[in-house]
């Protein structure tokens, strides 16, 4: 992390703060997080306003000591550069003695805030200046104002949905989309300007995101250096789909914490390296590194691109744990409510797009991690059965990405042996 959007404070000027209370959230380019006040005291300054970008190690607030005030900060280069030299000063002394304010005016200025003047030089981020009254009183999410401001959208027009009718971030992408049809129409405001039309023919230039930038710096880091190479085996999966039947059967319906495939393949998988510990390890200069632990990674899609959250010690955890875990995880890193920690590290990853319709693929190994697992649909396909007949089969095609420096083919095809009798035979992944 480089720099981060400060999303809202959760205090204001003049609150008391207890160390570890909540004091302002930070968006990265992966995650939304709570910032917690280092120390007890009064938040005396604010230097950042919500909406604005920070870099590392940038002063954002004062926490102040009973009686301490904020420390002035230095004036800006400019300002230093205008003021007139000593002899030029003199030259004005009357004109400046003139022009001096009356002592109530004086006396104003004395007690304004030290950074007061600063500030309004600074200036403040155009999404706080545009922020109507009206806007500042309504219940909304930090994600909700930060998409209000990109859209354009006022949030006093809009309903929420949310608990107490606070408003998120789809009832924003809601108003906006209204507004659009509206303006399609000839009903929109007069006020809206509408986004600037692409001529037929002409290209679009779209900034990158912050996840973006690290998407793309972290492939070019993997294909380059890590020399990739793959294993593909297709699986009975008509076992798996009977235990899913089962599992329905014995009262899970559709209960939203419902044992999924995946689930089951996120165990074999880790099951599989508990049997096969050395692809549980990862390359690191002139040695390799064998974990202790089993820390699966999970590949989730979100909007802005791609988080892999990791389920720690993953070969202590029952399936039901396991399903459990991913789908908090999943959750979360959707509404970019995770912590740095929960998606950094990892053994290796398991990438699932069958949901999405996808027959097989091959996945792009996640440095430093020795391998990823991409996971295809389950399709019904014509198979020779025991008895020589053609009956209706279910296959799965799962494909293992490889590093070469730590796996080598004979061990990724014993991985993916043990593997395939896992899913093969769930049960065993019941025990």
């Amino acid at each position: 992390m480089t720099e981060g959007t400060l999303v809202a404070w959760k205090k204001k000027k003049g609150d008391h703060l207890s160390a570890g209370e909540v004091l302002a959230e930070i968006e990265t380019d992966k995650a939304t997080m709570e910032w917690e006040s280092p120390e007890d005291g009064t938040l005396t300054e604010i230097y950042v306003q919500e909406g604005g970008k920070v870099n590392v190690g940038d002063r954002i607030a004062f926490i102040g000591g009973e009686g301490e005030g904020a420390p002035k900060q230095e004036a800006p280069a400019q300002e230093k550069e205008e003021k007139p030299k000593p002899a030029e000063q003199k030259e004005k002394r009357p004109q400046v003695e003139s022009e001096k304010p009356a002592p109530a005016e004086a006396k104003d200025k004395e007690t304004a805030p030290p950074q007061q003047k600063k500030t309004v030089e600074a200036g403040t981020p155009p999404a706080a200046k545009a922020e109507k009254p009206e806007e500042a009183r309504v219940k909304a999410s930090p994600v909700a104002r930060r998409v209000a401001a990109e859209l354009g959208v006022d949030l006093s027009d809009v309903k929420g949905k949310g608990p107490d009718g606070r408003v998120t971030e789809t009832d924003v992408r809601a108003a906006a989309k209204s507004v659009a049809v509206l303006a399609d129409r000839g009903g929109a405001k007069a006020e809206s300007k509408p986004a600037p039309a692409i001529k037929a023919g002409e290209s679009a230039r779209i900034q990158l995101s912050g996840m973006r930038k690290i998407i793309a710096q972290r492939l070019v880091e993997s294909l380059g250096p890590v020399p990739h190479f793959y294993l593909t085996i297709d699986i009975d999966a008509g076992p798996l789909m009977e235990a899913r039947e089962e599992l329905k059967s014995a009262g899970e319906g559709a209960d939203a914490a419902k044992i999924t495939v995946n689930d089951f393949v996120l165990k074999a998988a880790v099951q599989a390296a508990i049997k096969v510990p050395r692809v549980n390890a990862s390359f690191d200069g002139d040695a390799i590194v064998q974990y202790a632990d089993v820390d699966l990674g999970i590949a989730v899609s979100i909007e802005d691109g791609l988080l892999t959250p990791v389920i720690r010690a993953a070969q202590n955890k029952s399936l039901r744990e396991i399903s459990e875990i991913a789908k908090d995880l999943a959750h979360r890193a959707r509404n970019k409510r995770m912590k740095p920690e929960e998606f950094q590290g990892g053994a290796f990853t398991v990438s699932n797009l069958g949901g999405m319709g996808i027959d097989s693929f091959s996945a792009v190994i996640n440095p430093p991690q020795g391998f990823i697992l991409a996971v295809g649909k389950i399709t019904k396909v014509p198979v020779i059965d025991d008895c020589d007949q053609i009956v209706v089969g279910h296959r799965m095609s799962l494909t293992m990405s490889c590093d070469h420096r730590v796996i080598d083919g004979a061990l990724g095809a014993e991985y993916l042996k043990e593997l395939r009798h896992l899913l093969e035979n769930p049960a065993l992944l019941m025990v």
